[in-house]
């Protein structure tokens, strides 16, 4: 009888776990990121092939293509007409990658989140590094590019986003931020209701014995960090003094967003001026890129996203 009886409870147990985890909508139990993934795209966007992403250029035409196909073949929608967002503040054809997903949360839906990183670099060098001239630009950002494609496909797969999502790769980033401006301003102007900005920059290579899985720039002005590792259960998000005195919350593509929609928007890096010596360098190569920590650094990223995302009211505020 008493066997009976702890089977049956056992069972029921068992059934309202499972329960639980359904009515929680955690799909990413068992999801990981592939390595495998991490290598084909990054390798591609770092090949001598797209001549170093310079905005307007043939190589970054190609790149474009790949990301829009990317996108596609994951059957993520573009938000407007096309993937396609032209730049009006460039004085050649360049253009911002964006792909949508619509939040499954009939009232959510209507908040957007923006998780963005710039795919472009600076081209070519007018005289080169022992022969080499191309600036392949893999650690500035074909990785952060990259960390978005992943978060991308795992949107994707489960279908799990109560809030509505952009994924958005920027143009002219290194011409002084004009992709990013451009769009911040487009989608301000069209009333969008933004809750924060995401945006992943430069995590290729970890940071030095720093206690922490990244840093965020502009660490003081909300509580995304420590929402973040309240989310994560580990301190995953810290704050590196260098990037104040660099004023690095002003240098890459949240800031615009931070400046047109007065929401919180910043940048995740694990760049910590002592990990890597060849920022703007032909030898920023995919070579030099720790893949393994980029797979992990996205990992761990993706289900702290997800209940960023997912929250039943606006939990991260500005400060």
């Amino acid at each position: 009888m008493k066997k009976i009886i702890f089977l049956i409870s056992f069972v029921g147990l068992s059934m309202h776990a499972q329960t639980n985890v359904t009515s929680k909508n955690i799909s990413n139990v068992n999801y990981q990121v592939s390595e495998e993934n991490v290598i084909k795209t990054l390798s591609y966007l770092t090949s001598d092939e797209l001549e170093g992403r310079d905005s307007g250029s043939e190589g970054i035409e190609k790149a474009a293509v790949y990301l829009e196909n990317l996108l596609k073949e994951n059957g993520i929608k573009p938000y407007f007409k096309t993937y396609r967002d032209t730049l009006s503040n460039f004085d050649k054809p360049a253009f911002n990658i964006v792909g949508y997903i619509e939040g499954t949360d009939k009232k959510l839906k209507n908040e957007f989140v923006v998780i963005g990183a710039h795919y472009d670099h600076i081209g070519m060098l007018q005289n080169g590094v022992n022969g080499d001239v191309i600036v392949n630009g893999a650690n500035d950002n074909a990785t952060g590019t990259t960390a978005v494609t992943e978060v991308a496909k795992y949107f994707a797969k489960f279908k799990n986003n109560k809030r509505s999502v952009l994924f958005v790769f920027f143009s002219a980033e290194e011409k002084g931020l004009l992709g990013s401006k451009h769009l911040a301003a487009k989608l301000k102007s069209q009333k969008m209701d933004l809750y924060f900005m995401f945006n992943f920059e430069m995590i290729g290579v970890p940071m030095k014995d720093k206690g922490m899985d990244f840093y965020l720039t502009g660490f003081g002005k909300s509580n995304m960090a420590t929402t973040m590792n309240e989310y994560a259960r580990e301190k995953l998000v810290g704050y590196l003094p260098i990037e104040t005195k660099y004023m690095l919350f002003r240098a890459s593509d949240n800031y615009p967003f931070f400046t047109e929609f007065n929401v919180p928007a910043q940048t995740v890096s694990t760049f910590d001026f002592e990990n890597f010596q060849f920022y703007h360098q032909p030898d920023d190569e995919f070579e030099l890129m720790d893949t393994k920590h980029m797979t992990t650094v996205i990992s761990k990223t993706i289900p702290v996203l997800e209940k960023m995302i997912n929250a039943p009211k606006k939990e991260i505020k500005l400060n």
